[in-house]
């Protein structure tokens, strides 16, 4: 099997649900705020001036990109921070309203631990189940709501499977009942098609390194007149909401990562999902007793979740990378847990059958070579190891 690696000019990357590599473009924008262009936004002379308009421009795009006002956006330090903001920060400022949240059981842990910690506080959590395919039933959303919920909160798109979630339909019936909606679109920012007033968010999560942006910047879209407490104590940066000197150089390269994300989906999605496609009916071909965790359809363009029976995740990703293959068996923020996916458990996936689960996911750099070379160096790695495995029936055989 080794000689399958053998004459191969670079490693295949197909984790891309984990992290992106910064584009060059970005890197470029980036450059003049280290050396050029580094003061201080609050502050009063020219060269802060100059920083505090490299500032807003780059709140321009991502509001740009998002059908938001400019205003509406407010930058953190990833994801996580954004999804801990809008969860704890709506229930801090919505006490005296209602106790009640509602959000799914498949959300990224940012999301659920937030809850779990309000839980701690007094407040009730309801965790909406999810059918075999990940997907959130909208009339599941209107049973759990009280006149003591204060927000609901469903991804976008899962982060493990891929599966794309109906947020307008679940925002729609969370108006009706008076309460704001937020979804975490860390996964689907230049994947899918994302407009906050078409779609009737209220608070949106969105991370740079997820589309070709730098790690540790990502923002929080708080739609005007929406209840929510400030972050950190502090300076009044961030309109008073977020305090704390701002990091200006990973604000610029958002704004221009998520320009060029969402500029170039009429053309890279169609190409990825194609390889998404070819990926999956590759290996549901040539590898028995393998099931695709994810809706079939409704998924992100660049996403393939399967699950094999007899094997062990990351005895897969070890193999995988001897032969130059980087892949995840999940979201990564949970690669050294032992447990198995909550995802697939919520699925419906028994814990033996989703430890042995695989996660591909494209890039734009990802080409048909590499779609062929996976297809046939994967059904050896999974022959090989359900010969060892204990699990096997060829073991009673």
């Amino acid at each position: 099997m080794n000689a399958a690696i053998r004459g191969r000019s670079r490693p295949i990357y197909m984790d891309h649900a984990a992290t992106t590599p910064v584009r060059p473009e970005v890197v470029e924008a980036m450059l003049p705020c280290f050396s050029e262009r580094y003061g201080n936004p609050s502050s009063v002379y020219a060269l802060a001036r100059e920083a505090q308009v490299t500032l807003e421009k780059a709140r321009g795009q991502v509001a740009d990109a998002l059908g938001a006002a400019t205003e509406e956006i407010y930058f953190t330090s990833g994801g996580t921070e954004a999804d801990n903001w809008a969860i704890k920060g709506v229930a801090a400022a919505n006490r005296k309203k209602g106790d009640h949240i509602i959000t799914s059981s498949i959300e990224h842990h940012a999301v659920l631990h937030s809850c779990e910690t309000l839980e701690k506080q007094g407040y009730r959590v309801t965790y909406l189940p999810v059918d075999e395919f990940g997907r959130v039933d909208p009339a599941s959303v209107e049973e759990a709501i009280t006149d003591q919920t204060i927000l609901v909160s469903v991804m976008a798109a899962n982060n493990e499977i891929g599966t794309i979630q109906p947020i307008k339909k679940i925002a729609e019936i969370a108006h009706d009942h008076g309460v704001p909606f937020h979804t975490d679109a860390v996964q689907a920012i230049g994947a899918i098609p994302i407009d906050v007033n078409e779609m009737g968010i209220d608070l949106l999560s969105l991370s740079a390194h997820k589309f070709g942006g730098p790690k540790g910047t990502g923002a929080l879209y708080i739609r005007r007149k929406t209840r929510i407490a400030a972050l950190m104590d502090g300076g009044a940066q961030e309109r008073g909401k977020r305090a704390g000197t701002e990091n200006v150089p990973g604000a610029v390269g958002l704004g221009k990562a998520i320009e060029l994300a969402v500029a170039e989906m009429p053309e890279k999605v169609p190409r990825l999902a194609a390889m998404r496609d070819r990926l999956i009916r590759g290996i549901l071909d040539s590898i028995p007793e393998t099931r695709l965790n994810g809706h079939p359809t409704e998924r992100l363009p660049n996403n393939v979740n399967v699950a094999f029976r007899y094997v062990e995740g990351e005895s897969i990703l070890l193999m995988l990378d001897a032969l130059g293959i980087a892949a995840s068996t999940g979201s990564a923020c949970t690669s050294a847990s032992l447990d198995p996916s909550h995802v697939l458990i919520a699925c419906g996936l028994p814990a033996e059958h989703a430890h042995g689960s695989l996660r591909l996911t494209l890039g734009s750099q990802n080409t048909d070579d590499d779609v062929d070379y996976v297809l046939s160096v994967l059904p050896r790695v999974i022959e090989r190891l359900r010969k060892m495995s204990p699990l096997s029936p060829e073991q009673y055989t």
